[in-house]
């Protein structure tokens, strides 16, 4: 069965509240053209032939096809994910994490806190954001500079809450990118 509305309501819904954290982060912008790669065919047909109201399709289609050609597609073209951010290394000669701008890593961290209310549900609390980053592998592969500014917000998140977090971000990580021309 495919689940047209079901999955066009996931995603909008986690788009809209995206949007809403971006907005009090002060980046509206970045969060207005959050994940619209989402609503292309590539993303958007195995998002309905994969749908379930508890995770992501991608996990499904991973499951059925050892790949998903949805994530693939998305994480080469949406900034705010980590996997983007890796490219060769000359020196090395191996693919190796970069530090992503701060603008792109919060992003990511309100992706990351709009994704968690979405798949807990009535189950989240301002800790099931670093409780998922801690669980999963991707700390592994984010560049060390990226992956410590993303767990100290996760951490304040958990400890202070969204409103003291984002007015951080505001007052305190845009201002401080932004004179190192680093945002």
């Amino acid at each position: 069965m495919l689940y047209i509305k079901e999955h066009f309501l996931t995603i909008t819904r986690h788009r809209h509240l995206v949007i809403k954290h971006c907005y009090k982060c002060g980046i509206l912008w970045q969060g207005l053209r959050h994940d619209l790669s989402k609503y292309s065919p590539t993303e958007f047909l195995e998002g309905i032939r994969y749908y379930r109201p508890d995770r992501s399709p991608n996990v499904g289609a991973r499951d059925a096809n050892g790949y998903s050609r949805a994530w693939m597609h998305h994480q080469g073209r949406n900034r705010h994910h980590f996997e983007y951010w890796i490219d060769y290394n000359s020196k090395s000669k191996k693919r190796e994490p970069v530090p992503m701008p701060v603008r792109y890593v919060v992003e990511m961290f309100c992706d990351r806190i709009a994704a968690s209310k979405i798949y807990f549900g009535n189950e989240y609390d301002d800790s099931k954001t670093y409780m998922y980053f801690e669980k999963g592998k991707g700390k592994h592969y984010m560049h060390p500079r990226t992956a410590s500014m993303l767990k100290k917000l996760l951490i304040m998140l958990e400890k202070d809450g969204e409103e003291k977090t984002f007015a951080y971000i505001r007052s305190v990580v845009k201002p401080r990118a932004k004179a190192k021309h680093i945002w």
